[in-house]
This record gives C-alpha cells, structure tokens and sequence, in this order.
C-alpha cells in the first residue's frame, strides 16, 4: 500500500473508500434512481436514456463518469444495471493488465450486461486498443501464435454497456473518450441535499436524528456523501454512549469538535498547513516541497490528499513561485494579514 493510500485509509476526512467504510458503506447505497439524492439534471437525463434503450429492446450507449471521489460514481453505475434489469460487473483500470484480462471480463458478459471500470484513466494503452472495436463493433479481435504462423480471429460479443468512471477526465486519451456516447459530470452536493442523505443513512442503519443535527454533519462533510455517512457513523457512536442513541445538535457539534473536524470540514492537518502558510512563511508563496518538510508530510500526500479541498474552497492558490494562503484562510484562522492593521488606521 502506497503513502497516499494508507492517507485516504487512515483519515475521516478522505473522499475515497476505505476498509473501514465495510459492508455498511453498501448497504446505504441506493439501488434505483429513484433513491437517488442529488444530481438532478445527471437523474433527468439518465431516465430519458435509460426508458429509451428499454424501449427499443437494446443495451444503453457506453457511459463515462467523472468527478471528484466520493459522490457516487460507482453508485450511479449500480443503479444503471438495475434499471436496465442486467447484470454488472466490476473491476478498475489497474486491475486490467494484459489484454487478455479484458477478454476474459467481454466473453463473460451476457447480453446488455454492464462492464464498469473504475479509475478507467488508468488503463494501458494495450488494453485500450483492444477495447476500441469492442466497445464500436462488439467485437474481440484475438492474435494467436508468433511469428509468420501467427493469424488474428474476431470473436463476437454480446452488446454490453461499458461505464467507466475516472477522477481525472482530463488523462483520458481523445480516441477512448470519444467513444462514450453519454457523458456525465458529478457535481459537489449542496448541504441540504447532504442533509437529506444523512436523513436517509439514519433511517436505514435507525438511528434517530434531528433536522438541525444532519445539516451540521452536511455542512462539514466536504459536499461529499461518502464524508458524510462516514461522519455520520461517528457521531452516531457518541450518540449511543452519551445520548442514547439520539443525535441532537449539540451531541453532534461536541462529537465532530471530538474528532478535529471544524464547521468548513478541514481536519488537523489542514489546519496545520495553513498556519505553517501563514506564520512561518507569511502566507506564501512557499514551494511545495518546503511546505512538506515543514510539517513533516510527503510532497505528494499534500498536493494529492490534502491540497484539492482546500484549492476548492479558496483557501490557498497556486502561483509560479509557490503556493499562497488566501484571505479567506486568514479569516477562517482567525489570523491578521501582516500589514493589515496600519493599513486600516488610515
């Protein structure tokens, strides 16, 4: 396991899945449309596309999913599965090797089934170029043998539905993207639709909650549902020892404060970052590499696990010479800009 994976694994706060999510992280999943929270003109669209392909009697196009991690890309493929009432199965880009990976999943694929490839950006270009008349023609084009005795055979696949998701559109090869006739991008969920997630998530693992105490888990969750039923799974447990099992506001703001978790959903280590920003390098710009050392992280577990969030909500900017804290980090921080009081007298 790589740093940046025992990152993810090890913080609340990660929007990917972890071990520790488990069987419940399933089990609050949606299974039709819908059930599904949030993402309205993606549902709207999906069904027109969906009733259409049923209606016609043929598979749904190839889908491609992107967005940050977290909101229900792997969901949504499910959910396409069972509404088109096939089978799906599951594998990601790095798991495909060898061209012949890939024609052991298409030859097992029964008709309008589903292939959904996570991480799919990471496919080799080798498996792709096997992919390409497969995903068009609904073909596999095999070479058996070496040398002047080897000869090439086409073996015909059922019509399947390939989905793919990806974090990273923008690493997808132009012949490979080209080839999803739907395209899709998930979008940050509002607070309020989080709430109504973590109302659901509540209902299904009963646990009582209140209005006020799921906005609040909302609202720190990073737009993301995959946070937010985490958190919520936490605050829970606070609940059972200090509440009976009842989630009010004020247990959910002492639990979340309990696990380093502000009213922004930035953890410790965020907060770390900024300050070293701040009051050692007086908010930058500062190289990445410096910034690591200060507070004792790998370059790439901050620009990978830490920095996109806070890049998202404006909070630091990056320039030629470095990264920078923005004054909405200083405010947050409750920390004075240098220069900003003799400015002000003035």
């Amino acid at each position: 396991m790589s740093e940046i994976e025992m990152n993810f694994e090890n913080r609340i706060l990660s929007p990917e899945f972890s071990s520790s999510d488990g069987e419940i992280d399933y089990s609050l999943r949606p299974k039709f449309l819908d059930e599904y929270i949030g993402q309205e003109k993606v549902k709207e669209n999906l069904k027109v596309f969906i009733q259409a392909a049923k209606k016609r009697g043929e598979s749904l196009d190839h889908v491609l999913l992107y967005g940050p991690p977290g909101l229900g890309k792997t969901t949504l493929a499910g959910i396409i599965a069972n509404e088109m009432g096939v089978d799906m199965r599951i594998t990601s880009g790095p798991a495909i090797e060898r061209p012949g990976d890939l024609a052991a999943l298409l030859t097992n694929l029964g008709p309008g089934d589903v292939l959904f490839i996570d991480e799919i950006h990471r496919l080799s270009r080798t498996v792709e170029e096997v992919l390409y008349p497969s995903m068009e023609d609904y073909a596999l084009d095999i070479i058996i043998g070496k040398g002047p005795s080897a000869r090439s055979i086409r073996l015909d696949l059922q019509r399947f539905t390939l989905i793919g998701a990806t974090t990273r559109a923008g690493q997808l090869s132009g012949p490979l993207r080209d080839r999803f006739g739907v395209v899709f991008r998930l979008e940050i969920y509002s607070p309020q639709e989080l709430a109504c997630i973590v109302h659901r998530s509540a209902n299904i693992l009963d646990i009582k909650i209140y209005d006020d105490a799921a906005l609040e888990i909302a609202s720190r969750s990073r737009g993301t549902p995959r946070i937010a039923n985490r958190l919520l799974k936490r605050v829970r447990d606070f609940a059972e020892v200090i509440n009976k099992g009842e989630i009010t506001l004020e247990v959910a703001q002492n639990a979340l404060a309990r696990l380093g978790v502000d009213e922004l959903g930035l953890d410790s280590i965020d907060r770390r970052m900024l300050e070293t920003m701040i009051k050692v390098y007086g908010g930058g710009p500062v190289g990445l590499e410096t910034l690591a050392a200060s507070i004792g992280e790998e370059a790439i577990t901050l620009e990978d696990v830490y920095e996109p969030y806070l890049l998202q909500i404006g909070f630091i900017s990056r320039t030629p010479r470095g990264r920078c804290a923005t004054p909405s980090a200083y405010k947050h921080l409750g920390l004075e800009r240098q220069g900003q009081q003799s400015l002000d007298s003035f």
